[in-house]
């Protein structure tokens, strides 16, 4: 398994996504493994699948959780429909996806307040037969906009991200410098700034980019990193990223964010998968 040089990555930030990793455990019990694991930091895609806008009693189940592990929350998803499974975010999907999106949007940035989340990431939407694209383009920009005020009411930044073509063939944005793009028009309208990119490796490794090339060029515009070995999207030294040279060159690219471990634990419980991680650079303020 590989590992990092000693002291190398000890001053960056991880958190732990608590909606791919402690899946075994009911959500409520999963920031309390995250802590047992030694993580001090944990992020999540919108818990609630089946609806936007949960009972008021199970955001507050969820925060009370949140807090008796002494964990901070410090990434969330808006609403983005069926995650994991064939839905890629519902802000572009004309109908009855997009209003749910709409109605979530604040329930999400009053929630992230309410646990001090400062990044909120919005996922673009799956294109879909029959509709022009360019409608679709029209209607995320319009549920972006509408996302970028909600975090900015409440402190957060609003993140945006590519997806892989072979993982995700009907979502548009597919290379970094798409979201950028998507980024830059957000912010055009909204003159807040808080857009940023959602810099994920794997996705950007499955879909061949030049990791270094992504990262040279837009880490002064990433808002949040998630990592996954490829192939496999397992833990890093799983597969052939090569993990101190990545993480090395953001730390020397200027980028003192977090850096999300969203992979998959495999065939073992998700406590044995942070192997490859020095304990000490689990906690981090």
């Amino acid at each position: 398994m590989a590992r990092f040089p000693t002291g190398a990555v000890t001053d960056q930030r991880f958190d732990v996504n608590l909606s791919i990793l402690f899946t075994e455990l009911p959500l409520l019990e999963r920031p309390a493994a995250a802590a047992a694991a030694g993580f001090t930091a944990v992020e999540l895609w919108w818990p609630w699948i089946e609806t936007p806008t949960p009972p008021q009693a199970e955001l507050d189940a969820l925060k009370k959780a949140l807090d008796d592990a002494g964990t901070r929350l410090v990434g969330l998803n808006f609403y983005a429909g069926q995650l994991p499974g064939p839905d890629r975010g519902a802000l572009s999907v004309p109908g009855a996806e997009s209003d749910r999106f709409r109605a979530n949007v604040d329930v999400a940035a009053d929630f992230a307040a309410s646990v001090g989340c400062t990044a909120l990431n919005a996922l673009y939407g799956n294109r879909v037969e029959g509709v022009d694209p360019a409608v679709q383009d029209e209607l995320a920009l319009e549920n972006l906009v509408l996302a970028a005020r909600a975090a900015d009411r409440v402190g957060a930044i609003l993140l945006i991200e590519t997806l892989n073509g072979p993982e995700s063939p009907h979502y548009p944005l597919v290379t970094a410098q798409a979201a950028v793009d998507v980024v830059d028009r957000v912010n055009a309208v909204t003159g807040l700034d808080n857009a940023k990119f959602l810099l994920d490796l794997y996705h950007l490794s499955m879909n061949g980019e030049d990791l270094h090339g992504a990262i040279d060029a837009f880490a002064d515009r990433t808002g949040h990193v998630q990592i996954a070995d490829n192939p496999g999207r397992g833990a890093p030294g799983t597969g052939d990223l090569d993990f101190t040279e990545l993480l090395g060159r953001l730390k020397k690219a200027g980028y003192d964010g977090w850096i999300g471990l969203e992979y998959k634990p495999g065939d073992r419980p998700s406590a044995d998968a942070f192997e490859w991680l020095p304990r000490p650079s689990r906690a981090a303020n």
